[in-house]
């Protein structure tokens, strides 16, 4: 059976969440079609789709590219994240607790988290984690939303490998079963509250470097000589004058403080 551009496209953001693809990833048509043994127009439209939910971009020169968030970039996903996020519980909240099956669901993933990060597979362990978030939305009963949180979680997991996210899986995962244990209870404020803890504590586990100034290099090579400068402001001495010498034997006279700079997939 031949594949589908969503299931090509479901494969590159599992990828993604799975930090297996990194920020600025190429993505080429022909290894893909080659990948997935199908044609680039199914590859193309798959790759569109990305492009349109924010997980890809294109140059008309390069070709595709896993996209590289800038810092306000990554200060909005997370800020999106956040409004979505406790929104869906506060709402939850609304309309009493949380149903059983749902909670069971939630407790499953838990348990597949747990089991995660006591094996090597970096990939499973940051993929469902990752997951949690939309599992919670799917669980509390907004589909559109849980498809909306994926593609945010998924950019918010290159944020993290772009910026070096210094954030404890193990930690991640007990804020995760503090979250559940609070719906759970019906307490949903405590959930809400945990909730924009776990984000902000994420987010401030990035290590966003403050912005540098463009110039920085230039500015220093162009910077005047100490030594120059030092010339410059002290008097000359008074030159002796060399003996005359014969016509012939004459050369030109050179400027002693003169001196050159030489700057220089899947």
């Amino acid at each position: 059976m031949a594949i589908s551009a969503s299931e090509i496209s479901a494969r590159i953001v599992e990828a993604v969440m799975a930090q297996k693809l990194a920020p600025g990833s190429r993505l080429g048509e022909q290894q893909l079609a080659m990948l997935f043994d199908c044609s680039r127009t199914i590859v193309r439209e798959a790759l569109t789709r990305l492009a349109a939910r924010g997980i890809v971009t294109v140059s008309a020169r390069r070709g595709w590219f896993v996209i590289e968030p800038s810092q306000d970039e990554a200060r909005e996903a997370f800020e999106a994240r956040r409004v979505i996020e406790l929104g869906l519980i506060r709402s939850a909240g609304s309309t009493g607790k949380i149903e059983k099956t749902a909670l069971r669901q939630l407790k499953a993933h838990l348990q597949r988290e747990k089991a995660a990060l006591k094996e090597s597979d970096v990939g499973n362990r940051s993929f469902l984690l990752g997951d949690f978030h939309v599992c919670l939305a799917e669980c509390l009963g907004n589909t559109l939303l849980a498809d909306t949180l994926r593609d945010y979680t998924a950019r918010t997991t290159l944020i993290a490998m772009l910026y070096q996210s210094t954030h404890d899986a193990v930690q991640s995962c007990e804020d995760h079963v503090q979250i559940v244990a609070a719906l759970e209870r019906g307490d949903h404020a405590s959930a809400e509250s945990l909730m924009a803890e776990h984000i902000g504590t994420v987010q401030s586990a990035l290590r966003v470097q403050a912005p540098t100034d463009p110039l920085a290099q230039l500015r220093d090579a162009l910077a005047p000589l100490n030594n120059t400068s030092a010339a410059a402001a002290a008097p000359k001495a008074k030159r002796r004058k060399p003996a005359a010498l014969p016509a012939s034997d004459s050369i030109p006279d050179s400027d002693p403080d003169s001196s050159t700079y030489l700057g220089a997939l899947l």
